[in-house]
């Protein structure tokens, strides 16, 4: 599959994919800062943003995807980052591919299995009638039945796109919900990724805990972990400086 990307900047290549729900665009403030110094590609996946869609939803898939664009761009190793949904898809990615991967950045996600905890989100996106609405404020409105928090709704909805017909969602709505279990996967059991790994996680979330160590030696025994403090799990949202400099540091 071809996915949508944008390219910024100069210097060595940094890939960097976005979680669940969400897209390139929740990178551009950090890629700012960063296209300083490396050359960026920022990746929507499947089903998301301005990528296709398709009913094949999996991390194997969006690995392939992945180095689809990696092969059409000419790029044999490389930078890679990813936070929550795209972690994963980079942890897997690394392991499967290692001689593609010069240092990986694992954003606030660990290889272990996370059970599905999603569903209030997904009923509240299902919810909206997209043939109805007349404005994103009314979208708005029917999510906020849903979720009380004013930033997740605003972040969700920037999913939410209009077209000569009326409102459509970005992403693969459907697909996502029929298989919210693919997200949460772990990874293999012989998974593993020697290069120099960086797990940074949000001091304030709960995607890494103290339980997650072993794992993260097993697959990855070339890592360091490192929190930003008073962050949650959207650490590049709430902390970008703090991110920045701990990726420059890593990256060197």
């Amino acid at each position: 599959m071809k996915l949508n990307f944008k390219k910024l900047g100069s210097g060595k290549p940094l890939v960097i994919l976005h979680g669940l729900f969400g897209s390139l665009d929740n990178w551009f403030s950090i890629a700012r800062e960063l296209e300083k110094h490396y050359t960026l590609y920022l990746v929507d996946q499947r089903n998301h943003g301005d990528s296709p869609q398709a009913e094949e939803w999996n991390y194997q898939v969006m690995v392939e995807d992945l180095k689809e664009l990696l092969d059409d761009e000419g790029l044999e190793k490389i930078y890679l980052m990813g936070h929550s949904m795209g972690g994963k898809t980079v942890m897997n990615f690394a392991c499967t591919y290692p001689e593609r991967v010069e240092k990986l950045i694992v954003a606030d996600i660990a290889p272990r299995y996370y059970p599905i905890h999603h569903q209030t989100i997904l009923e509240g996106l299902n919810s909206i009638k997209l043939d109805e609405i007349k404005s994103r404020k009314e979208a708005d409105d029917q999510l906020a039945n849903y979720i009380s928090e004013l930033g997740i709704r605003q972040f969700l909805l920037k999913s939410l796109a209009r077209n000569s017909e009326g409102f459509v969602w970005k992403i693969n709505l459907p697909v996502i919900t029929k298989n919210i279990e693919e997200v949460g996967k772990a990874l293999e059991e012989k998974a593993r990724y020697e290069g120099p790994t960086l797990f940074l996680g949000g001091a304030n979330s709960d995607y890494i805990k103290q339980s997650d160590l072993p794992d993260l030696g097993k697959h990855f025994p070339n890592y360091e972990l490192e929190f930003v403090a008073n962050a949650g799990h959207w650490l590049h949202a709430e902390k970008p400086e703090a991110v920045i400099e701990e990726v420059r540091g890593f990256l060197g």
